[in-house]
């Protein structure tokens, strides 16, 4: 009777928002469940902006942003990832294009293609949809597109500009993970954050931004202590940082590394692992690095799988194509 009580006069002082993260053990206690960072809200919310952007844009007088989508084989992952920024391209009122090659063309041929777009003056963005074929040098094939024009943020040029905090092209996962962090309104000022993984597209360019003064010519930094964990950082260290963390991503694609343990109350979880799996039935779904249904009850805000970073990529890519037009704007014809 003591408990009900209780928990009633806790029911009376929460706010309709902390009630719907609120749940009652079986003893009866309240305890209040993480905020779930919406990343297709958020993207929304980022590609509606975009579209009011590009309409004045167009009423100034320029042509719309255009991009550009390479595509190398028959991947059925990449085709529907494609098949997504196009959507979202559309959308946003950016003219898109997908150029579809057989795996069997030769990486000069594709190099070939790719000296034609940087050329074009019709077209702002250029997306190559990795990966390319094993008989083909990634980074070679990255480091063709325009950096200008990589509206992926894979260039070495960006990538230098980057580390270095200056205004560049920053890789989409990586600034919609930094974007939804600000939009949510978490705190990064001198807080610890642990990056698990340390991805050159994803892990690093994460890290940069979280450690980064603000101060800054980029803008981006968020001035956190930050830590880089990686497959050989040892078991109980790996526990020991993310415990101490106010701020986790894991990057990794290993489902369920990331345990509730690990997780100190209150702290923010991000997951940008996403990793198709076949459960006990027998039927697949797409799940992140962290054991979400655990985590969600210690955690202050995580997000979901699918649901989360996701849409997000796809919205920043809508962005750095935005940009790159914008960037390219004395190259641009004005409608007359």
């Amino acid at each position: 009777m003591r408990q009900i009580s209780c928990l009633r006069v806790v029911s009376t002082i929460l706010t309709s928002t902390m009630r719907s993260h609120t749940y009652t053990e079986s003893i009866g206690s309240a305890r209040i469940m993480a905020k779930i960072l919406d990343g297709k809200k958020i993207a929304k919310d980022i590609k509606d902006e975009l579209k009011i952007q590009i309409q004045e844009w167009v009423k100034e007088g320029y042509r719309a942003p255009s991009l550009c989508c390479i595509i190398v084989g028959d991947d059925p992952a990449s085709h529907t990832y494609v098949k997504n920024k196009v959507l979202a391209a559309q959308y946003c009122g950016i003219n898109a294009e997908t150029i579809k090659f057989e795996s069997t063309i030769t990486e000069e041929f594709l190099l070939d293609k790719i000296k034609e777009l940087n050329e074009s003056d019709i077209v702002d963005g250029i997306l190559i949809q990795l990966p390319v074929p094993d008989t083909m040098d990634e980074r070679k094939v990255c480091n063709a597109v325009s950096p200008h024009k990589d509206v992926d943020g894979f260039h070495i040029v960006n990538v230098g500009q980057l580390c270095l905090d200056m205004k560049t092209i920053v890789p989409a996962t990586a600034l919609g993970v930094v974007e939804m962090i600000k939009r949510s309104g978490i705190e990064t000022h001198g807080r610890k954050a642990v990056v698990i993984g340390r991805s050159k597209n994803v892990g690093m360019p994460i890290a940069i931004m979280l450690h980064t003064d603000k101060k800054h010519e980029s803008g981006l930094g968020m001035d956190a202590t930050v830590t880089i964990c990686h497959r050989y950082t040892p078991k109980n260290d790996l526990e020991f940082f993310c415990q101490n963390a106010d701020i986790i991503i894991s990057a990794t694609g290993i489902p369920g590394l990331v345990k509730a343990n690990m997780i100190k109350p209150g702290a923010t979880v991000i997951d940008v692992g996403i990793t198709r799996i076949t459960d006990a039935e027998g039927k697949t779904k797409l799940v992140g690095d962290v054991d979400y249904d655990e985590v969600i009850k210690i955690a202050g805000a995580v997000t979901p799988v699918p649901g989360g970073v996701g849409p997000m990529t796809v919205a920043m890519l809508m962005h750095n194509t935005f940009q790159a037009a914008k960037n390219l704007r004395e190259k641009t014809v004005k409608i007359s």
